[in-house]
C-alpha cells in the first residue's frame, strides 16, 4: 500500500501540477474558526473543507458521515474529483486533517494524502503561503461511492467487543479512565468495556509530524493494539480515531473507524461505560 502521506519537501515540488488539489481540512474542538485562519494564512492554491459543514447536518450526533449524494455535492463545490491528486492538511500539524483523508478515501477518492505536520511545518521551513479570501473553484463531479468496509456502526463495536477483539480509542488517558468530564454536554465518563486506549498523540513525533516504522509499530503494540489483526478505531466524534486509522495504513494495515464514537456510545443509556485504565 503506499503510504497515506507526503512530505512538505515533496508537496512544495509539486506545486502548480495539474490534478494536484490541496486542502486545508482544519478543525477545533474548543471551536476557533479554520475558515479565519485559512485567509490568513494558506498553502497556495488551497481550498478550505469545513468539517462540520462537510458532515451530515440531519445526524444528532457529530461529525457523522453523510449520504454519499450529499458528500459528491459538497467536494464537487470544492472543486474536486475522485480522480484527483489531493493533499489534505491542518493548521495544527496532524489534527483533523486525517478525519478529511479519512472521508475522502471512504466516500471513493482514490488518491489522498496528508501532508505530515501540516501548516506548521510548512510555515517553519518557510515555504510560500496565501492571505485573503479565496475564490470559489469551478465545480467538478466528484462521484461519491460509500466503501462500507471501512466504517463500523454501534451494533458492530457492541459485536466486535463482546468477542474480544480489538477497539483503539484516541482519546487522552484522562478521558479514557473516567477522571475527565467530556468536553460535550450529556456524556457519561469513562470507556467501551474491553477497548484499549491509544492516545492519538502517542503517534506523533515533538515535529508534529507521524512516526514511522517500527517506532510507529510500538507505540500500537504498547498499547496492547497487535496492527495485524482487525482494529476498529474510536475517539469521541470521529476526528482524531481517523488518526489511528491514518498510523495503520501507514503500516499498511487496514481498519474501520466507528462514526459515531464516544458521543454516541457515552450518551445512551444501553451501553455499559468502564472507569479505569
Amino acid at each position: 500500500m503506499p503510504s497515506p502521506l507526503i512530505s512538505t519537501n515533496d508537496l512544495a515540488a509539486r506545486l502548480g501540477e495539474p490534478g494536484l488539489k490541496i486542502v486545508d481540512a482544519s478543525w477545533h474542538l474548543d471551536g476557533r474558526d479554520g475558515t479565519s485562519e485559512f485567509e490568513t494564512a494558506r498553502i497556495p492554491e488551497a481550498v478550505f473543507l469545513d468539517l462540520d459543514a462537510a458532515s451530515d447536518r440531519a445526524a444528532s450526533l457529530p461529525h457523522m458521515l453523510p449520504p454519499p449524494e450529499v458528500f459528491a455535492t459538497s467536494m464537487g463545490g470544492l472543486g474536486l474529483t475522485i480522480d484527483d491528486a489531493i493533499v489534505v492538511y491542518d493548521a495544527v500539524g496532524l489534527f483533523s486533517a486525517a478525519r478529511a483523508w479519512w472521508m475522502l478515501t471512504t466516500m471513493g477518492a482514490r488518491d489522498v494524502r496528508v501532508l505530515d505536520g501540516g501548516l506548521p511545518k510548512w510555515v517553519r521551513e518557510g515555504r510560500p503561503v496565501e492571505q485573503g479570501p479565496r475564490p470559489s473553484p469551478p465545480p467538478e463531479q466528484f462521484d461519491a461511492r460509500l466503501d462500507a468496509d471501512r466504517v463500523a456502526d454501534l451494533e458492530t463495536v457492541r459485536r466486535v467487543l463482546a468477542q474480544g477483539e480489538q477497539v483503539a480509542d484516541a482519546r487522552g488517558a484522562v478521558r479514557f479512565r473516567g477522571e475527565a468530564a467530556e468536553p460535550r454536554p450529556g456524556l457519561r465518563s469513562g470507556h467501551m468495556p474491553g477497548a484499549r486506549n491509544l492516545p492519538y498523540s502517542t503517534l506523533l513525533k515533538a515535529d508534529g509530524t507521524l512516526k514511522r516504522g517500527a517506532e510507529l509499530e510500538t507505540a500500537f503494540r504498547q498499547a496492547g493494539i497487535d496492527p495485524d489483526r482487525p482494529v476498529i478505531t474510536t475517539c469521541g466524534s470521529g476526528v482524531t480515531a481517523a488518526i489511528l486509522s491514518l498510523g495503520l495504513a501507514e503500516l499498511g494495515r487496514s481498519s474501520r473507524l466507528y462514526d459515531g464514537s464516544w458521543a454516541e456510545w457515552g450518551g445512551r443509556e444501553d451501553t455499559a461505560a468502564a472507569t479505569g485504565p
